[in-house]
């Protein structure tokens, strides 16, 4: 096998080709301009593959082993869908590799589901890699058959045979390739077993060198039949070229709104080569902004969706349910011949056994809340050498010697001061802070996905997130927020219902990031583990900690119902939740997708909003306005508010000035206090942040700078419940596309901390 980069294809292509002569599926150039407008690239390649399979199968396994690749990249054409492209070279040929997204059907209506049919249907792949679970077949069944309907260039990958022979199932992969009448190649990707007769198949396939033999579509029940073909015939008579007529016919049927209007514009009759076609694309686009779409085919589809709507009134008024469980007999009709189970009676197998446990009544959340203490526990206690390391080297090695360099060069010194003190500092505390954690949590939550406990989360959590209003699988991307909001944002793409993804992001805020938790851990140390026995002060302190996370968890229920009544109503969708075997977690991969896919792209995001902030920050402490600076003007001017709320004026502007990352605002805190306060022997100057070693010079500080009990209790408050980094705003953005959604997003919680600090302080004043 010879590895093949993955691609990136950045540039959108246009998708309305100029030529004016009548296409046809044989035509290159058709299909190339097809595959472009899917986002796919095909230069010095052979054949095209598409890659698809129930979630949870081992595709990405397979696509792995196949191509050598070990990441993703890219989003399909108008989705925040992830896409992964790669290669081999087989019998001196390119295959060109398509991952598609898991799905469980091609006739629902999921953004993962509708890209895997489109691709399938429209890109017209020489070769479709169908991943199936050995240990689930029947189930996995459903979408090979759907598939078969569209194409018969299909291989089916019959995977994890390892975990079958485990659990005593047997395949008779023979008499499964007799019925689907295309090739069935057992494989244990994991452990490299059956790739390269795989290999050889999808060559065979690609090459026309294997007899496929259709599929005989028998199964359908009489009236079922009966429709299918009525539309079949209508569709053949009005357009003679047209192909898989049939499952057209059955999508027609069942109001399938996209292959419609594919109809209709001409794609699906090879049509598309004028500037006044419009491609499924366009026509979505159009409709999403209220104009109407010109058609070619209009009147002729027209007239045969009326004859859809009159047999299935008069003979099938139920046809999508009727269809969906005839797929399913089928499968287990074939499913019931090809496999067979252990003669004795059914056992307790682990998997099971830790079912039982992670997700009863009595231990589900129990565990749940522990396992989420243990990565937190692991991760804060584990980052702390790390990150004293890197803030040695970069802070109290790095900034001295590039602050000398840089006045021994004769740089002016606001020069110096905004790139050294400002800019290199905010970055620096950032890198020293944000990496450490991320790089222990993000492998952490990778490893338990792997492993297959999250889906058991989800489990847990769904009854609650769907009395919210919300979907169950935001309990994932909660749980991803408390490494990183801007991680959880973009986790949230495993949402399909827009609605409910958008409570998802607008919540996310309320999972305490990594970027928050030294700032909470710091002033329950400093005032609440102050309150008990020295003994006692860290059990205290911790347990204030975990009461803020746990109220952050709280505010996501509750924002989350109110945002289903009011601007975000609808009813909480179905969805399915599928709980997979478990695995043994593979350590290589898991480290290199999570640093790369996940710490390293939300640092350098993070890193890029850093810079401004810090030469900011340098300015607003050197700018004067008269004997005073700018930043000790806006101290003044906002420590009214800041005091009503229960915080103060410092305060503020440090959540102002430090947006971009929550890691910078108790730097940025104590070096705004000492220069309000005129505290000398601290610091290193105004702009400078710092922090300092003994916690009671540092409460001394605090105290001095007007700080009392009220004061540190709203600051765990306000850090939880405020604004999102500008790193978390910008990411909220490019997952929606909308300045509206992403202005909530971000002033919504910030209100929210207004208000409740305000309260808070209001009863502490009446009765403390």
């Amino acid at each position: 096998m010879e590895e093949i980069k993955v691609l990136d294809n950045k540039k959108k292509m246009n998708t309305k080709p100029v030529s004016n002569h009548s296409g046809c599926e044989g035509c290159p150039s058709y299909r190339e301009g097809n595959l472009k407008r899917l986002g796919i690239n095909v230069p010095n390649f052979d054949f095209v593959v598409a890659v698809t399979g129930n979630p949870n199968v081992g595709k990405s396994t397979v696509f792995n082993a196949l191509t050598g690749l070990r990441q993703h990249t890219g989003n399909w054409p108008g989705k925040t869908v992830t896409r992964a492209e790669g290669g081999f070279n087989f019998d001196n040929q390119n295959f060109k590799l398509v991952d598609l997204p898991g799905a469980y059907s091609l006739v629902s209506r999921s953004a993962d589901e509708e890209i895997a049919r489109n691709f399938i249907l429209f890109g017209k792949p020489d070769v479709t890699l169908i991943v199936v679970d050995a240990t689930r077949l029947e189930r996995n069944l459903n979408l090979v058959l759907q598939i078969l309907e569209i194409t018969e260039q299909v291989v089916v990958c019959l995977n994890l045979v390892d975990e079958a022979e485990r659990m005593g199932i047997k395949i008779d992969d023979r008499s499964l390739t007799r019925d689907l009448g295309v090739p069935v190649i057992p494989t244990s990707a994991r452990y490299k077993k059956g790739l390269q007769e795989l290999l050889g198949a999808i060559s065979d396939v690609a090459n026309r060198r294997y007899p496929i033999k259709a599929h005989n579509k028998s199964y359908r029940n009489g009236k079922l039949s009966k429709a299918v073909e009525k539309v079949g015939y209508q569709l053949v008579s009005d357009f003679p070229e047209l192909e898989n007529s049939e499952w057209l016919a059955e999508r027609v049927l069942d109001e399938d709104e996209d292959i419609i209007e594919a109809l209709k514009s001409g794609e699906l009759l090879n049509h598309i080569q004028t500037e006044e076609d419009y491609s499924i694309y366009d026509a979505k686009k159009l409709r999403e902004d209220g104009l109407k779409i010109p058609f070619r085919y209009e009147e002729p589809v027209s007239e045969i969706e009326k004859l859809a709507q009159s047999l299935k009134k008069d003979l099938i008024p139920n046809f999508h349910d009727e269809l969906v469980e005839n797929h399913f007999i089928e499968a287990g009709k074939i499913a019931h011949h090809c496999v067979t189970y252990p003669d004795k009676k059914k056992e307790l197998y682990l998997d099971q056994f830790i079912d039982r446990i992670v997700t009863s009544r009595i231990w589900g959340f129990p565990l749940m809340f522990l396992m989420l203490a243990v990565v937190l526990w692991i991760t804060i206690i584990g980052a702390n050498y790390p990150s004293q390391g890197l803030a040695w080297v970069l802070l109290d090695q790095g900034h001295p010697f590039l602050k000398d360099l840089m006045t021994q060069i004769g740089m002016p010194w606001w020069l110096n001061g905004i790139l050294i003190d400002g800019m290199y500092m905010a970055t620096a505390w950032v890198i020293s802070v944000m990496l450490p954690p991320m790089a222990i949590f993000f492998p952490l939550f990778t490893l338990l996905e792997d492993f297959g406990y999250l889906p058991r989360v989800a489990f847990n959590l769904d009854r609650l997130f769907k009395a919210a209003g919300s979907h169950g699988k935001q309990a994932l991307t909660m749980s991803m927020g408390f490494g990183c909001n801007a991680a959880g944002i973009i986790s949230t793409r495993i949402i399909d219902s827009p609605r409910e993804r958008l409570i998802a992001i607008i919540t996310n805020n309320f999972a305490l990031c990594n970027g928050r938790w030294p700032t909470q851990i710091l002033i329950a140390a400093l005032f609440i583990g102050g309150l008990a026995p020295a003994y006692l002060a860290g059990l205290l302190s911790s347990a204030a900690v975990i009461l803020v996370a746990v109220l952050g968890i709280f505010l996501t229920f509750v924002v989350s119902w109110a945002l289903s009544k009011t601007i975000l109503k609808g009813e909480a969708s179905a969805f399915s939740l599928e709980l997979p075997p478990y695995r043994p977690p593979r350590i290589w991969q898991t480290l290199y997708k999570s640093l790369i896919d996940r710490t390293i792209f939300v640092l350098w995001r993070a890193i890029i909003f850093a810079l401004p902030a810090g030469a900011l920050i340098w300015l607003v402490a050197n700018l004067y306005i008269g004997e005073s600076s700018l930043a000790e003007h806006m101290i003044s001017f906002m420590n009214p508010f800041g005091i009503l709320i229960g915080l103060n004026g410092v305060i503020l502007l440090a959540y102002i000035v430090a947006i971009p990352a929550n890691e910078i605002v108790i730097p940025t805190i104590l070096m705004l206090t000492v220069m309000v306060t005129g505290a000398t022997g601290m610091g290193e100057g105004a702009g400078v942040m710092f922090e300092m070693d003994s916690k009671d010079a540092l409460m001394h500080l605090l105290q001095a700078g007007g700080w009392t009990l009220l004061t540190a209790v709203n600051l765990m408050i306000f850090s939880l419940i405020h604004n999102p980094c500008s790193t978390t705003i910008y990411t909220i953005y490019k997952e929606t596309r909308s300045i509206k959604w992403t202005s909530i997003s971000a002033l919504l919680p910030l209100i929210m901390g207004f208000i409740v600090t305000f309260l808070i302080a209001q009863v502490w004043r009446m009765f403390v």
